[in-house]
């Protein structure tokens, strides 16, 4: 009788740990997948972005020709997408910050702001307003700024999902074992920065 009851105990006591074990299992598993599509989102926010700054040089260009004295804006341009191009490559840095997406949401503001400087002055010159690369200038950022915003609102979904299961149990117990801390959301101080750029004329 002893004997059985002690096989119980030890088959009980078994179950136990593998039925824990199962749990940390499939929530640490949980945790690296949603960490990871949070980092997938992030290169998604990068990829969009860097799309924008690579777009600018030829935008500036085709300014310029029509027109050359409007410096002061188009130096601003120029100086926002340096600042925003040094974010990007911080995030893309392994190892990032934990300020390194409000950096990036901060230069991209910061560049929005720049670039509707450029399109107002694009109202000024006619000619420019029907140049053929400025048309297809203005679809490609539009497209651009579209994109921005879709990967934007992953990135935060992403975000949102995976900060709630470290938050809620039992993440919030395994979460600080294993290193997973909270991730930051894509967020301006300025709501008028999470509104694209207009380049309708």
């Amino acid at each position: 009788m002893k004997g059985s009851a002690a096989i119980f105990g030890i088959v009980f006591v078994l179950i136990v740990v593998a039925v824990i074990g199962l749990v940390v299992i499939l929530n640490y598993n949980g945790l690296v997948v949603s960490e990871k599509n949070v980092d997938e989102a992030e290169a998604q926010i990068a990829t969009v972005c860097q799309r924008r700054l690579d777009l600018l040089p030829n935008l500036i260009e085709t300014v310029k020709g029509y027109a050359a004295h409007e410096k002061s804006t188009l130096v601003a341009v120029t100086e926002a997408r340096a600042k925003a191009q040094g974010a990007l490559k911080a995030i893309q840095a392994k190892g990032s910050s934990q300020g390194a997406m409000a950096q990036v949401a901060a230069t991209q503001a910061g560049l929005t702001t720049a670039m509707r400087g450029i399109f107002a002055l694009v109202e000024n010159y006619p000619d420019l307003r029907a140049a053929s690369n400025f048309m297809a200038l203005q679809d490609q950022f539009e497209g651009t700024e579209n994109r921005i915003t879709v990967a934007r609102q992953r990135y935060n979904s992403a975000v949102r999902y995976y900060n709630a299961k470290i938050e809620t149990f039992p993440g919030v117990v395994l979460a600080p074992m294993f290193g997973f801390s909270e991730k930051e959301y894509y967020e301006v101080p300025d709501q008028k920065a999470y509104e694209p750029v207009k380049v309708k004329f």
